[in-house]
């Protein structure tokens, strides 16, 4: 659905809604519906690393929704309703994560929780925000947590699991070096546990050689231990599960231990400005952050800067040219952008005066696919919460993440398997970009 679409009471708040063959409601106003929602706005929450160790690149992701919803609301909103969304910092600490949550609850009163961003700092709030029955919408992590829907009703998750991304990974590490000595460097919480055990999945018994952890908290010891080790140990190719200074810090030990490794990496973190920022920094200026960036190989489960051409790539610049150009224009940007596009997608379908419990009613729904910019549909189930199910492998080229190849795809059996293209059927995937979609009523969803 366009932006336009979105727009549906655009000529004012409360208006009566003419019938038509999409919209046979005729006497429906805009109502405050529920906690966070009156009959001219919608309140929603956020959880972001805006300092700490997860901030570099991390802290540009609510700030691009946030741009993205003031784009959306001077077309008129959702309903007629802007959207404004706080957000919080919680310095990537689980520990002051209930803190700030609570606030935008309890003091806020935020109809939802959009994109609480972290695997330990959001698994911290999870179990208090099922408890109030607060949407918990397309959460920062690829944590197994974000998929328990028996447990956690109200929580969905957006991108590929971290072991689905470290299955991906392996498949293509055997594919493209099959005879690579592998080495692993991990967060040690979910995103590194599973993500090894994904890999080890694809990879087999035998082709990881040696491992290390590290701490993000620690962080300013460098990773230059972990690093010699992996070295002592032969490895020619090295995994690392890791925020994006983890990655920055790492390329600048290989780089000081005069490695030739190959390096890959999950979703979201080897964003080539960012950490191509953080090694000049955290180097000063000693190793060159661009150069050492260059040949990264990671997944992207949304469409790169690599193809300026692609509709999407094309909305997410204009709007971040006019609503968020003090920010940099990387692949974080194109990542808050694109929840803030699903998550005005969702309110949409939720109908003219949504409640909690039928936004996740309607993720819930059968067939219920959100038709955002990702390369495969955001979709839910009663019995699966996790959001995307595959990837596609990127490699820094000119300091750009440009897309290599097929994109891979979980199957419900748990096999990757491959599909040459990320077109949605073209009936949809035009209507997204000229207008022809129909505005969506609450009876049309």
């Amino acid at each position: 659905m366009t932006i336009a679409a979105l727009a549906l009471a655009a000529c004012g708040t409360a208006a009566k809604v003419s019938p038509t063959a999409n919209s046979p409601i005729d006497t429906v106003v805009n109502e405050p519906s529920a906690p966070g929602i009156t009959d001219s706005s919608i309140l929603l929450g956020s959880l972001q690393p805006l300092t700490g160790p997860a901030a570099p690149g991390y802290s540009e992701i609510a700030p691009a929704m946030e741009a993205f919803f003031e784009y959306a609301n001077s077309l008129g909103g959702v309903y007629g309703r802007k959207i404004t969304l706080y957000y919080q910092d919680d310095q990537y600490n689980p520990a002051i994560t209930m803190k700030v949550v609570k606030k935008l609850v309890q003091k806020y009163n935020v109809f939802a929780i959009v994109n609480a961003l972290g695997t330990s700092t959001h698994q911290s709030v999870e179990p208090y925000l099922n408890q109030k029955q607060i949407p918990n919408l397309f959460v920062g992590s690829g944590c197994d947590c974000s998929n328990l829907p028996i447990s956690y009703p109200n929580t969905f998750g957006l991108s590929p699991s971290y072991a689905t991304q470290g299955r991906i990974l392996g498949k293509v590490i055997n594919q493209k070096f099959p005879k690579a000595k592998v080495g692993v460097i991990y967060q040690d919480d979910n995103l590194g546990a599973r993500g090894l055990l994904g890999l080890r999945q694809a990879l087999g018994p035998n082709a990881i050689v040696a491992t290390q952890s590290y701490d993000p908290s620690s962080l300013s010891n460098g990773l230059g231990k972990q690093i010699r080790a992996l070295k002592a140990a032969g490895v020619n190719l090295i995994v690392s599960f890791s925020i994006p200074e983890a990655t920055a810090l790492e390329l600048i030990a290989e780089n000081n231990l005069q490695m030739k490794v190959t390096n890959f990496t999950p979703a979201m973190s080897a964003d080539p400005l960012t950490v191509a920022n953080l090694i000049d920094t955290l180097s000063s200026g000693k190793v060159s952050g661009p150069a050492a960036v260059e040949g990264v190989y990671s997944l992207t489960f949304l469409p790169t800067l690599a193809n300026p051409n692609d509709p999407w790539i094309k909305l997410f610049t204009k709007v971040h040219a006019e609503y968020d150009s003090a920010l940099p224009l990387d692949d974080n940007t194109i990542y808050g952008m694109s929840v803030a596009y699903l998550t005005l997608e969702t309110l949409m379908h939720a109908g003219r005066n949504p409640t909690r419990q039928g936004v996740v009613d309607w993720l819930d729904k059968p067939g219920s696919a959100l038709m955002g910019p990702g390369l495969v549909p955001v979709s839910y189930s009663s019995t699966g919460h996790q959001g995307c199910s595959g990837a596609q492998l990127t490699e820094v080229q000119n300091s750009t993440s440009t897309p290599q190849g097929p994109i891979y795809i979980i199957n419900s059996r748990g096999r990757v398997t491959v599909t040459h293209s990320h077109e949605r059927p073209p009936s949809k995937r035009n209507q997204l970009f000229t207008g022809a979609l129909a505005p969506v009523g609450p009876n049309s969803a």
